[in-house]
């Protein structure tokens, strides 16, 4: 059947209607990712056209993903933090959304403290496993949208889960019907999405979360996180590794709208801020990052970086507030004792600094 694609203007066939596929065995890829050796980036040539949605924004995960690096912040810290996040982000909401554990009283009250600043941007988005009774918990803490860990890859299914495909996405969509039911926004996190079968269960597991958007009016967002920082944005690139493609795939085959879908990706393979920038490029409305790209192991995509990113995409600052960037290095150093590479871009000590001589000789007869 053919219908019209409004947004491209051109009459395009129906999407085939992707099953899952309930295997036995677990597809963990081993001539991509031997265990003992580098992982592999095969080829298959297939093409994706660009596609970046009318609105591009930046989330935030300081207080989550960040805290999962190093020992947690005072209630003080994340407070102070929150604010220079608010101000960096501007008027307009450029970075849309921080999100927060809620699992001790620390938490809890660090919630308190910034939803007591009364700003609209960041809005604060609570993160919970994927169990019912952590809903108590999002809805003391008067949260409208919660993240939802619901791994993707057979490594996390089979291996950690210890569950069969059907299960774990029956397990998914069950949270999320409790979710909606107590209108709550659930943000399901695909983890592990580079390690994943795409076709065989994260496309088919968002078909089913976009019909239980429809059926409740409410929506029901997707978080791609590129959990071990596998994700190549090669154009042509396969399957599962391809930032262009997942993307590409959520949106166009799934359905998941733009402003819906999130890019989340780890720097383990120095690809965390050209793969974020790439999800925008490929449809995703959302990049999630961390203030100086703190994150487990390796870090995440930083903010600060996605900021620029943002700028030079858009060719305006839309009301970001760049001076923040310092602050925020400088709060770092000088009340959290975070000791910033000096070779860090835009915050380290080294940047916009030269030693070599020929380029010392050039500044000197014209800084510009």
């Amino acid at each position: 059947m053919l219908k019209f694609n409004k947004k491209r203007n051109t009459l395009e066939p129906e999407e085939y209607v992707y099953q899952l596929q309930d295997v036995a065995e677990p597809q963990l890829y081993r001539d991509i990712f031997p265990y003992d050796d580098v992982p592999k980036i095969p080829f298959n040539h297939r093409l994706v056209p660009i596609n970046p949605p009318d609105e591009i924004f930046i989330t935030d995960t300081t207080f989550r993903d960040g805290q999962q690096s190093r020992p947690p912040f005072t209630v003080k810290q994340i407070s102070d933090l929150f604010d220079m996040l608010h101000r960096l982000s501007g008027p307009n909401g450029v970075i849309r959304q921080s999100e927060f554990f809620l699992y001790t009283e620390r938490d809890r009250q660090a919630v308190e403290t910034c939803l007591a600043k009364g700003y609209k941007y960041p809005e604060i988005t609570g993160w919970i496993r994927a169990n019912k009774n952590d809903f108590a918990l999002v809805k003391s803490m008067g949260l409208k949208e919660t993240g939802i860990l619901t791994s993707c890859s057979d490594y996390h299914i089979f291996k950690k889960l210890k569950k069969t495909r059907r299960q774990a996405m029956e397990m998914y969509l069950d949270i999320v019907q409790a979710a909606l039911a107590e209108g709550i926004i659930p943000r399901c996190h695909f983890e592990d999405i580079t390690r994943a079968d795409f076709y065989g269960f994260v496309v088919p597991f968002a078909e089913e979360l976009m019909k239980l958007a429809e059926q409740a009016k409410i929506p029901v967002k997707v978080r791609a996180c590129d959990t071990l920082g596998f994700g190549v944005a090669y154009p042509g690139a396969s399957l599962p590794r391809n930032v262009n493609g997942i993307i590409y795939g959520l949106n166009h085959l799934a359905g998941v709208p733009s402003e819906w879908l999130e890019w989340h990706g780890h720097n383990d393979f120095y690809r965390a801020v050209t793969n974020a920038t790439f999800a925008w490029l490929y449809g995703a409305g959302g990049a999630n990052g961390t203030l100086l790209g703190i994150g487990e192991r390796t870090g995440n995509s930083p903010i600060e970086a996605l900021c620029i990113e943002y700028i030079s995409l858009r060719g305006t600052t839309n009301g970001m507030d760049l001076t923040e960037i310092t602050n925020i290095a400088n709060y770092f150093r000088q009340e959290i004792g975070y000791v910033i590479p000096p070779q860090q871009p835009l915050v380290g000590s080294n940047f916009n600094i030269t030693r070599a001589g020929i380029h010392a000789d050039g500044i000197l007869k014209d800084e510009e």
